[in-house]
């Protein structure tokens, strides 16, 4: 099989695989250890799940109930790429008897239509609308593994993680805002084990991007001088300046983001300082830098002496801090897509990185609201952060309180034994 995000090759037979996989799943879920021939996308993600202490028995819950489901999904950024996902697979969801789901980016599922049959049985593992299906919540599945991996991805049978789930197939690919490159949520289709084919996995995949064509169509075309950085939950940040859209190095993305900082520009001196932790790089190192850097974006948007950007940046993470400061904390969790660039040390994003966290974190703590802490939970960032799961064991929907209140023990006690 040469493509690692699919499940089977065309021609495969489903049953020769079936149990095998069901096989390194109890093997995995009993004694952790990963045995062939689980793939390594699916493997990693089992990982994930048994860190987010998923119980392969459980179901996710109902965290979205009808009277909050309408407005929200009303006013969520997919809502206009509807009749478009519609057109393209309700015909195939209901003479495949299959189901289409579109989630948010926390793995809500926000839309569940199709084949009445099936929706009747996927309502039995709480596949409806208003559920969460993020990796943290339900382990492996196709839709959360999307959102996780941020790639379209096919999830086979007992490839899932919840027991319950392994008589279905999945595919699933995420939607990205076309000119930020968030991920707006993502779109799956659901059924039996006849979509363990290549095609289900290209059809779903074809309808993300046909999603994210029309929400460009519809959205206001950006003003030719609006530069946007976008470096919130992942380490290589994306630029967008002058109708270009550029994918920025680690470094790159260090530099823009401490130039985002001091839009009255920043000296040399100042910058080395802010950009490397290590005292033995030297200022030639950052030269050579801003001078790639200057090629890449061209000398009419990076001047020097001093260093700065020559337009006015709307950076994310700065869109965070001003929803933040006026008290709309929905909104700011929204905007937030994950910490700034994770994986960097420099000083600036570090210093920036963290402010901005404790800030979110406090601001959560403090309101209480059991869906914006559920959110933060469940997200990569949030998953082993104690207090927010005692909060949200105490404020949560009956429904849910008893899941919250185990991974608030479970995680009591691993911290007790570090």
């Amino acid at each position: 099989m040469t493509d690692p995000w699919v499940a089977l090759s065309s021609g495969a037979d489903p049953g020769d695989r079936l149990g095998a996989l069901r096989h390194a799943h109890e093997t995995f879920t009993s004694a952790g250890r990963l045995e062939r021939p689980v793939r390594t996308v699916v493997g990693e993600s089992w990982r994930r799940s048994a860190r987010a202490r998923v119980s392969p028995d459980g179901a996710p819950a109902v965290e979205l109930e009808p009277d909050e489901l309408g407005p929200y999904r009303d006013a969520h950024p997919l809502a206009p790429a509807m009749p478009v996902i519609r057109e393209l697979m309700s015909a195939y969801a209901a003479d495949g008897e299959h189901l289409l789901a579109v989630c948010d980016a926390q793995g809500r599922l926000l839309w569940v239509e199709g084949h009445a049959a099936a929706r009747r049985s996927a309502g039995r593992m709480n596949f409806v609308e208003g559920a969460r299906w993020s990796e943290s919540a339900a382990g492996t599945n196709a839709p959360g593994t999307a959102l996780a991996v941020d790639r379209p991805v096919q999830v086979f049978a007992a490839e899932h993680y919840l027991r319950p789930v392994q008589q279905w197939t999945c595919a699933a690919a995420p939607v990205h805002d076309p000119h930020t490159g968030r991920v707006l949520g993502a779109v799956d289709i659901t059924g039996g084990h006849r979509l363990a084919h290549p095609h289900s996995l290209a059809f779903v995949q074809a309808v993300a991007r046909a999603a994210e064509s029309q929400l460009a169509l519809l959205a206001p075309p950006p003003s030719a001088a609006a530069v946007r950085l976008s470096a919130l939950g992942r380490d290589e940040a994306v630029l967008v300046a002058h109708g270009r859209t550029v994918r920025l190095s680690r470094r790159h993305s260090e530099i823009l983001v401490a130039l985002a900082r001091h839009p009255e520009g920043v000296g040399g001196d100042e910058l080395h300082v802010e950009l490397y932790e290590d005292e033995s790089v030297t200022p030639v190192t950052l030269r050579a830098e801003l001078s790639r850097l200057r090629r890449l974006l061209g000398p009419e948007l990076l001047r020097s002496r001093p260093y700065r950007l020559t337009a006015p940046v709307d950076a994310d993470f700065d869109t965070v801090a001003r929803r933040l400061s006026s008290g709309a904390l929905a909104p700011a969790l929204d905007a937030y897509a994950g910490p700034l660039l994770p994986a960097s040390r420099a000083p600036v994003v570090v210093r920036l990185r963290e402010r901005l966290t404790d800030q979110l974190r406090a601001a959560l703590l403090s309101r209480g609201d059991p869906g914006l802490l559920a959110d933060w939970a469940h997200s990569p960032w949030g998953e082993e952060d104690l207090p927010v799961w005692h909060a949200l064991a105490a404020s949560a929907a009956p429904a849910c309180r008893p899941a919250a209140m185990a991974r608030a023990r479970s995680l009591d006690a691993e911290l007790g034994r570090r």
